[in-house]
């Protein structure tokens, strides 16, 4: 049987994190993952974590089964900060999910099992794991335009291919801090989003991963709560690894909000029925820390401040690095990076400049130029900026 296993493709990300591994030059920089660093380099458990770990250890409680839907109490406090109001609440149903990628294919099943064969539409470019999550889950995918000349976000062109979006389709929509391009439409064009939705009858998909790293967690969050205010129907999958730091505990939650108590009581028994082909339900830990965290309000308010330097500090790495880039020549390079927010950024680099700043520089990051800003030490800015100089350079010039 094996023998007939044909060749799998490797996951690039991962293909890339091995050869840096294997790179002996000690000046190497990793911006493959995204993952947030300190100015040391090191990846830091929070600290409102550490203390919501302690208390749990004391606590010392049952490690019985919790049920498909996970740990409850999480699901209440994820309710209540991604949509903020208890009338949005109240229109809402949630099931706690392996990370956001388990979140994002619990809700591509359940759009599979409310119409096999639906199409979803996801940005070009998107997040590297999005059509393979949807086209596992049986689902039809098709793009629309992101990005324009100018490195922002081209409203224009993104409505126009949206309005071929008929009534059933499903339009994934990242909430915040764009992957891989860091570039996010305005609030008015969000706006437009959602008047579009309403007389196309399509169904948003929002994906959060990043709230609370672009301009604060109310900001970032502002977009997906209006969506929800203006539409009957919004599917949400949330990530806490990034704005928690649970990277590895694999923390998150699938939302849905409908017009009906009874469409919700079936789409909560449905996501059920999904979580429990796929892994049976999530693990509790990681859950009961964010819990823990948000129930708290002192836990609470250690964890936005902490959230708020991080985001900080992202900020002051993009803003760094974009004078250094202007300094050495390259101020249409930088302004594109100025525009830019949250973990990633998007060089202006050809796949080919990509592979010459990981070959002459050490530094890696993606071919099609995404880097994670959020990974640099302070200190290491200079060091990428001249490797990205270097890399714009014509060969054989000096």
């Amino acid at each position: 049987m094996l023998e007939l296993l044909p060749a799998p493709p490797a996951d690039p990300l991962w293909d890339l994190t091995a050869e840096y591994a294997a790179d002996p030059r000690p000046e190497r920089l990793d911006l493959v993952l995204g993952v947030y660093r300190d100015h040391t380099g090191i990846t830091p458990v929070m600290a409102a974590v550490k203390e919501a770990e302690i208390r749990l250890a004391e606590r010392s409680g049952s490690k019985e089964y919790l049920g498909l839907s996970g740990n409850t109490a999480f699901n209440r406090a994820m309710l209540g900060t991604v949509l903020g109001t208890e009338a949005l609440t109240s229109r809402a149903t949630a099931v706690q999910t392996v990370a956001g990628t388990g979140a994002l294919r619990l809700l591509a099943d359940l759009v599979r099992q409310t119409r096999p064969g639906t199409t979803v539409w996801i940005s070009d470019p998107a997040y590297v794991n999005h059509r393979p999550i949807l086209e596992g889950a049986g689902l039809t995918v098709r793009t629309y335009r992101w990005l324009g000349t100018n490195g922002r976000p081209d409203a224009a062109d993104m409505l126009e291919d949206l309005r071929a979006a008929g009534p059933g389709d499903v339009v994934l929509l990242q909430g915040c801090c764009h992957n891989p391009t860091g570039a996010d439409p305005s609030f008015a064009t969000w706006e437009e989003i959602a008047g579009l939705a309403a007389a196309r009858g399509w169904i948003p998909f929002v994906d959060l991963a990043y709230h609370g790293l672009g301009d604060g967690l109310d900001a970032d969050l502002a977009p997906t709560r209006m969506l929800a205010e203006r539409l009957p129907e919004l599917l949400v999958a949330v990530s806490c690894s990034k704005n928690f730091g649970l990277y590895r505990d694999r923390t998150g939650c699938a939302i849905v909000l409908g017009s009906s108590t009874r469409a919700l009581r079936h789409v909560e028994t449905a996501l059920q029925n999904a979580a429990r082909t796929l892994y049976s339900m999530p693990p509790d830990h990681g859950a009961a820390v964010v819990a823990t965290i948000l129930d708290d309000e002192r836990l609470k308010s250690a964890w936005l401040a902490e959230l708020d330097l991080m985001r900080h500090r992202i900020t002051a790495n993009r803003t760094d690095l974009v004078a250094h880039l202007t300094a050495l020549g390259h101020e249409h390079q930088a302004q594109a990076l100025a525009r830019q927010k949250g973990m990633f950024s998007m060089l202006p680099l050809t796949p080919e400049q990509m592979r010459r700043l990981r070959h002459r520089s050490a530094v890696y990051g993606t071919d099609a130029g995404r880097v994670n800003i959020a990974g640099v030490p302070a200190h290491r800015i200079p060091f990428l900026a001249h490797g990205i100089a270097d890399a714009l350079r014509t060969p054989g010039t000096v």
